[in-house]
């Protein structure tokens, strides 16, 4: 009866959904108070209804109850708590069943955080939720039941994707789903403003931190994948351009593009439409990432769970739902007061800047993910589009970005000069120039020197934004708002970043090898020396372990233990890697096939850097976190605000 009541409970989501989807609507069009007010008990009991449902699945996994179709796929008697309870999600029925559940979190959240704001903006924004909300349950209701049931009962399951049996893929699909469905309160909001004709300071000061989490947590999501693949895949790099890498980089993308908007909006009523715009934008881009995902349109390492017919409908809702919201922007955008004049060296201007760069890019990215479909959907050939492309035109739009971050915040908003900062600026260039010059002698690269010398600008302009801010006296530190330490943060976590990224670039070495034991091969001065190997079997795998020894002038440095896996039930192999984590640089190997007589391959790589591109990306996760503290951000009262841009809809 579990199966049975966890259906149930995801029906009745569905009727609350499409309640919630349609009277509010019509209430808020009618100004009827207990019609709009039934919106936010309807996005309560539909949070509640899906989390139970969600609750109900997890407990078919944990007690292995196999006359559920779901679990008898992916899970197994013999597999440890961890990985049943990610089964849950490591598929297509149970990670969209996640999406949904999340989805209808978020929307809970806007009657628990959202007390003052106005009735009508609530109400068509929680109404647009629950359409989004209707749409996908019904998704999941017709097309993907989790709660099947198989008969005959099988005595064990087929067990869990091997590639998805490990700690990293227990938290990286829940984070990018936090993530991507996050901004869907910014997309409901958007959707609500245009049908209101209004943006005002209670809609920018309460979506600001909803986007920062969601932002943060895409950023969280994206970089725990990074590391998954680094060590699970073995393909010895932390970032390959894989379809499915690109569509959670594009909403990442043009998220960071909204926080910006989102501020300049606050603080100077200005960017109305973008805001708008990239509202919607990185919402639809969240739902692409999603279709693309769960379709098998595109062939990625990450397309684990794919059905093409499904994929259609996930296809046909980003349409409507997209299309629907584009079009009410074209028809209501005029309806949101623009400024007469932007000065182009001022805060605002350069946060125009950013947004044009940052669209730029997540439209190159765009481009080079899905042109070779387009392609071949048109004219039958198949074309790819690889990491040449994408090294060769996102590299300058990357420095653009930095070389403006560095600026924009000294400057004041509204209207500036850069006269006024020349002593500054100079001090600034003249730090980069230096370590572009120290680099380039050390490492002979200029690619390098020029990367490492917009690091250094990044840097010292954060920096010196703090000086003119605070003097770098104790008392006025400690008076800067959480908001202030969040972009520093931010910023400084992107040189480092650009640093990790460089030293990766410039400085990795590899090689690959057939070795029988005592067998040698070189790298980057290092020797990687096959120890042994040893066969065995655990719970439910068989192995091929390789320990490599790896030496530097006959002093060793690292023991690195690395396996080759099969899963017979799933009739898979898989890769473990070994490395040695280190700040300077990764000693990384992999082996291949092989075995005692012939020897196995090995792969050997020497990858400075690795762990600062990292660590850059988690702090960049921390700052979003940072700035949600920010005071500013709390929702004052209705009536202590004044509308930031207001025009009646013609």
């Amino acid at each position: 009866m579990i199966a049975e009541a966890g259906h149930i409970a995801l029906i009745l989501a569905f009727v609350v959904a499409l309640l919630q989807g349609t009277i509010p609507l019509i209430g808020a069009q009618m100004n009827h108070g207990r019609a709009m007010a039934l919106a936010e008990r309807a996005a309560l009991a539909q949070a509640s209804l899906l989390l139970v449902s969600f609750a109900l699945l997890t407990t078919v996994f944990l007690r292995s109850d196999f006359s559920v179709l779901l679990a008898a796929q992916h899970s197994h008697t013999m597999k440890p708590l961890l990985y049943k309870i990610s089964g849950v999600w490591a598929n297509h029925e149970g990670s969209m069943l996640l999406w949904v559940v999340i989805l209808g979190v978020y929307g809970a959240m806007v009657p628990l955080f959202g007390k003052s704001l106005p009735l009508s903006l609530k109400a068509r924004a929680l109404a647009v939720q629950g359409l989004l909300g209707a749409g996908f349950i019904g998704f999941v209701l017709f097309t993907s039941n989790p709660f099947e049931r198989l008969d005959p009962i099988p005595l064990d399951g087929m067990g869990l994707n091997p590639l998805l049996q490990d700690p990293g893929l227990a938290i990286h699909p829940p984070l990018l789903y936090i993530g991507y469905v996050g901004f869907s309160l910014a997309f409901s909001f958007a959707v609500a403003a245009l049908i209101e004709g209004r943006v005002d300071a209670v809609w920018a000061r309460w979506l600001r931190p909803w986007v920062l989490l969601a932002w943060s947590f895409l950023t969280l999501g994206i970089t725990i994948g990074s590391v998954w693949a680094y060590y699970e895949l073995g393909w010895g790099g932390w970032w390959m351009w894989d379809p499915v890498e690109n569509v959670s980089f594009m909403p990442w993308l043009a998220g960071t593009a909204l926080l910006h908007s989102i501020l300049s909006l606050q603080q100077r009523h200005s960017l109305a439409n973008w805001t708008v715009l990239l509202a919607i934008s990185t919402f639809s881009l969240s739902m692409i990432g999603t279709f693309v995902v769960r379709s098998g349109v595109l062939v990625s390492v990450h397309a684990f769970a794919v059905d093409p017919a499904r994929g259609v409908v996930i296809l046909a809702l980003l349409l409507f739902y997209t299309g629907a919201a584009l079009a009410l922007y074209a028809v209501r955008a005029n309806t949101l007061q623009r400024r007469a004049q932007l000065n182009l060296v001022s805060r605002e201007g350069g946060l125009v800047v950013n947004n044009l760069v940052l669209v730029i890019a997540t439209a190159t990215v765009f481009l080079g993910t899905f042109y070779p479909l387009f392609v071949e959907a048109t004219t039958g050939e198949k074309i790819s589009v690889g990491p040449p492309y994408f090294d060769v035109v996102f590299a300058p739009m990357m420095i653009a970005l930095i070389a403006v971050m560095a600026i924009a915040p000294m400057l004041k908003w509204r209207e500036d000069s850069l006269a006024r900062y020349r002593s500054v600026l100079i001090k600034v260039a003249a730090f980069s120039a230096v370590v572009a010059v120290l680099t380039y002698f050390l490492g002979k690269s200029v690619l390098g020197a020029l990367s490492f010398g917009f690091a250094a600008w990044l840097t010292a302009g954060t920096i010196a934004s703090v000086h003119r801010r605070t003097g770098f006296t104790w008392s006025r530190l400690r008076a800067q708002p959480a908001g202030t330490w969040g972009f520093v943060l931010a910023h400084l976590s992107v040189a480092i970043f650009t640093v990790g990224v460089t030293a990766m670039s410039i400085g990795a070495k590899d090689d690959v090898a057939r070795l029988a034991q005592g067998d040698s091969l070189d790298v980057a001065g290092y020797t990687f020396t096959l120890r042994g190997t040893e066969q065995g079997a655990r719970d439910n795998f068989q192995y091929l372990a390789g320990t490599v020894d790896v030496t530097k002038e006959g002093r060793q440095v690292a023991s690195l233990v690395t396996q080759r896996r099969y899963y017979p039930v799933r009739e898979m192999f898989t890769s473990e890697a070994g490395f040695k984590l280190s700040p300077g640089a990764m000693l990384f190997a992999a082996i291949g096939e092989g075995g005692n007589d012939e020897g196995v391959i090995i792969r050997a790589y020497y990858q400075p850097g690795v762990l600062w591109i990292w660590i850059g990306a988690l702090l960049m996760s921390l700052a979003g976190f940072i700035s949600m503290a920010d005071q500013r951000l709390r929702l004052p009262k209705r009536d202590q605000v004044s509308p930031i841009v207001a025009v009646p809809a013609e």
